[in-house]
């Protein structure tokens, strides 16, 4: 039985992949195939993703493949469900801030609703001119597409680490650890079957480490920035992923009972995560 590991820039980070199995080397390869096909679909950067498509077409029905679909969908309704602290619709913000690059077309608004998110069967489109930018489920969804990858290619355990969005599947336990601000290490026990993100915005004391650790988490309209280090435990990435833009934004008094009703568990800085 091969145990293999294998690493790739991809998604604007490093994508770690592991698989056990005697299919583990042909199951790393569909599964970084996967990613690589999501980069294409859904990079803001690249001005001819789809998601670009969408955004630069406002008002028009734009063909999109089944993928970008269920992510938006699945976008769509995490804006809903927690009230609009998980915004998709915030590129217009980001890119006044000079935080994404400016594409061209309609002048968008800094942000919109939910309902500005039309989508058919095969098709999306944007009410308004707006930028989705899916920054802040997109790299979970792709590790969830790679783990889907590697179960389709026969691997019997393994993982997926795209930048600290991770998911284990399978006989395998995998310890993790989140970098805190300062740089030390703090670890977070082990992961098996499930999925955690980290997401982290604030606290910067110097230029250097703001550079190291750039966060583009966007408050709600009538609300604070959020600041902190964000970690959450739930069932796939793409969850996990969102959830922590929702919990850097929730109410401090609500914010664990919002992770769980939402479907995950916010973890505390030992490890344990917030009952």
């Amino acid at each position: 039985m091969a145990d293999i590991k294998r690493m790739r820039p991809l998604l604007g980070t490093y994508v770690e992949v592991g698989a056990r199995g005697d299919s583990a080397p042909a199951a790393t390869q569909a599964a970084f195939a996967s990613i690589e096909t999501a980069q294409a679909l859904w990079s803001f950067h690249d001005r001819a993703s789809e998601l670009s498509h969408l955004n630069l077409a406002p008002g028009q029905a734009v063909p999109l493949s089944a993928a970008t679909l269920r992510l938006l969908r699945g976008a769509r309704a995490m804006m809903r469900a927690s009230g609009g602290l998980f915004d998709c619709t915030v590129g217009g913000a980001l890119v006044r801030r000079g935080a994404l690059p400016d594409h061209g077309g309609t002048p968008a608004l800094e942000r919109g609703c939910a309902a500005d998110i039309e989508i058919g069967a095969d098709w999306a489109r944007l009410r308004r001119p707006l930028r989705l930018t899916l920054d802040g489920i997109a790299k979970g969804y792709a590790v969830d597409l790679a783990v889907r990858a590697l179960r389709r290619a026969g691997a019997e355990a393994g993982w997926v680490n795209a930048g600290g969005d991770v998911r284990v599947f399978g006989a395998l336990v995998l310890p993790m650890h989140r970098r805190e601000f300062d740089g030390r290490l703090r670890p977070l026990g082990g992961l098996r079957d499930a999925a955690m993100a980290s997401s982290r915005a604030g606290h910067h004391d110097d230029i250097q480490e703001a550079a190291a650790f750039p966060a583009h988490i966007v408050a709600p309209a009538h609300g604070a920035p959020a600041t902190g280090i964000w970690t959450v435990l739930a069932r796939s990435a793409w969850r996990a992923d969102a959830l922590t833009k929702v919990a850097a934004n929730a109410a401090p008094a609500a914010r664990a009972d919002l992770i769980r009703a939402l479907g995950g568990a916010l973890i505390d800085p030992s490890g344990e995560s917030i009952q």
